[in-house]
Order: C-alpha cells, then structure tokens, then sequence
C-alpha cells in the first residue's frame, strides 16, 4: 500500500526514523554501559516492540497493564513504578517485573515479604525543579511522586536495592547535572548500599543538539564512584519524530477567520495540545502569518475548544487535502480516547522501502466496548 492510500485519521509510525532513535540509544548502552529502558507510558505501540528490543534492555512500565504489555511483547527486563499498588497486584507484578519499585516506605514494608526473586527499589523525590509547567513536573510543590529527604529513613530499609527518580520533561542533560548534584547531596549516604540507580526519563537524547557527552560522562561518575548499575527510562527519545497523524479536511467554515473542520481531534487524538498546551508541528505549514493563506484547524467534535491552532499554508487548502502533524508517535495513540464517538485514528509502518502497512484499524465496536 502507498503511504496517500492510507486511511484517515491515520497514525503512520516511521520504521527508519525509529530505528534512528533507537541506533542512538544502543550506542549510549554500549559506550556508558547504562541500561535503557522505552518508558511505556509515551510509546505503547507494541507492533513495535520485537524491532525496539532488538537495541535496548526492556521496557518500563506505570502499572499492571503496561507490565503485562512490556512481559508479553517484549520479554526483556521490566520495570514497573505506581504511587500505589493494590494488594491483589503485587503477585502478578513479581511474575512479569525484573524490578518493583515503590513509591513510599508503607508500601514498601506493606508489599516486600510478598516479593519472590525481583529487585526491589524506592522512588525519591530530590524536590529540584529544572521546568517549569507543574502538570508534567514531578518536582513541583506537593509532589505525590516520590519520597522527600526529610522524609526519608535514617538508615536504608532492608531489601531496597536500588532508587529511581524522574524530574525531567523533554530536557538536556545539563538539567539532569543539575539535579543529580542535589540527588548526592542529599541521598549518597546509601548510593554504596544499592545495586542501580534509575534516572527516570525526560532525556531528549535523540533530539539534535543534545549534550550526550554529558550524560555519558555522568553515567561514568556515578557507575566508577557508586558501583551502581545506570537505568534510563526515555519514551520521547525512542520514537521522537517518527511517527505522523495524517488527516482530511472535511469542511471549511467561516466566523471571522477560515476554519478546517478535520477529521481529527486535539481532544481525542493528540490530547497534549490541550493540556500542556502546544502547537503541534504540520508538514509544509508556516506560523500565523507567515503564509499567504490562513486557517484555524478544528476537530468534528461538539467541544467548543477542540482547536489544534492557527496555520498559514502556501496556497488555499481544499476540502479533501490530507494534512500531516508531524512527531506524533508519542502520548498520542496512549492518551486517545473516543469522546463523542470519534473514531479512534488507525496504526500503520511506513517500511524502510517506502511501502505502508496497516498495522491496526478501530471502529464501532472498540467505542461501544468501553462502555455498558
């Protein structure tokens, strides 16, 4: 199938630019000897996950569904973090988890007689903000996610082998710097009693201009300093730039500027426009006016707000042009949802050689099965 046949809306994941990613990724494994992780919860596409673990260490998961995912799709390590677990989840945890991770001591005492042959760690919160934007910031004020110094034991609970953290969010190195410096201030006293040390995700590692000479040189310090195994966690960094959303120009309406009704949402398909909020990047568009021709893009939803963003293109667009988001693969097809009814985009591989492949379609059914 050619890549115009596809239907829309229609996410097109990009075989040779993860595969991009992913070379960068295993030769950061190779030279720093840290182990990297794809943090499930920005890219869950597990079509993908036999090419991926082809060149990292396994998958790192949020909760009990992503654990089962990374088990069964990927069989490499897995490595699971939740604020809180259930009781009745811990026993499957310890079957499909290499390593636990708990996000308080309660939990911690709570559920560790239960664990049989994995690692068990603890999440702190180092409480150093490098962003700003509190909603993706774990270091904000009043934090849930992580254990505070001052509220961490004298001595090191038994059985803790080793600490995550994640403080970033689509960041360079010099951040991670930054607050590994206040992270051995205030935790090193029990750095030579662990085993690994997880630093969590937001690393921007296959951005372009990335400092990756510092993080390996990091990575270095802490392993030759420490004795500990690095984990990185990064789900941007595996797909970031390889994925599309393609889709159709339904209608153009008219209220004081031109209006693209899209067959595709901000709320339903790519809800982090709305949230961080952002405006996402369309192939051959320009900002507001840089173009001759400018359009409001929109979703088909009743959500008055359901509003991609202002766009200036080169000549009038038509309805039926098919428009191309660019770096779409992540928090998009994890984050979607069908309000309204809206269809739920299809999954598709742009191969290498140029050919497209449907991967995945939804329709009628997967909208009325999440309800009753």
């Amino acid at each position: 199938m050619r890549f115009q046949e596809l239907p829309t809306p229609v996410y097109v994941i990009d075989e040779a630019r993860l595969r991009a990613n992913l070379l960068i990724l295993s030769e950061l494994e190779k030279r720093s000897g840290c182990r990297i992780l794809l943090a499930q919860k920005a890219f869950s596409a597990f079509s993908f996950y036999p090419l991926i673990g082809r060149y990292i260490s396994g998958t790192a998961a949020s909760g009990l569904y992503e654990a089962r995912l990374g088990f069964e799709e990927m069989g490499k390590e897995n490595h699971v973090y939740s604020p809180a677990y259930k009781a009745d989840e811990v026993d499957e945890l310890c079957r499909i988890c290499s390593h636990v991770i708990f996000n308080s001591i309660r939990q911690f005492e709570t559920f560790f007689p239960r664990l049989s042959g994995v690692s068990a760690g603890l999440r702190i919160n180092p409480c150093h903000s490098t962003q700003s934007g509190a909603i993706y910031d774990p270091c904000a004020p009043f934090s849930r996610l992580g254990i505070p110094r001052e509220h961490f034991p004298a001595e090191l609970p038994a059985g803790v082998e080793g600490f995550h953290m994640h403080t970033l969010c689509e960041q360079n190195s010099d951040a991670l710097v930054e607050t590994f410096k206040v992270l051995e201030r205030d935790f090193s006293r029990h750095f030579r009693a662990l085993k690994w040390l997880n630093l969590g995700g937001g690393h921007h590692i296959t951005r372009p201009g990335y400092d990756i000479t510092a993080l390996e040189r990091l990575i270095g310090y802490i392993r030759d300093e420490y004795g500990l195994t690095v984990y990185l966690e990064p789900g941007e960094a595996v797909a970031l730039n390889a994925g599309r959303l393609v889709t159709t120009v339904l209608d153009i309406v008219e209220n004081g500027k031109s209006i693209l009704i899209l067959d595709a949402s901000a709320a339903c398909h790519m809800p982090d426009v709305l949230e961080m909020p952002y405006r996402p990047p369309l192939h051959g568009a320009g900002l507001p006016g840089e173009k001759p021709y400018e359009y409001r893009l929109a979703a088909r939803t009743c959500l008055a707000g359901d509003s991609i963003g202002d766009y200036s293109f080169d000549k009038p667009v038509e309805i039926g042009d098919r428009l191309i988001f660019d770096d779409m693969a992540i928090y998009t097809m994890v984050k979607n949802n069908t309000f309204n009814g809206m269809p739920l985009p299809s999954i598709a591989l742009l191969r290498e050689n140029g050919e497209a492949e449907l991967v995945k379609s939804f329709g009628y059914e997967d909208f009325k099965g999440r309800l009753s």
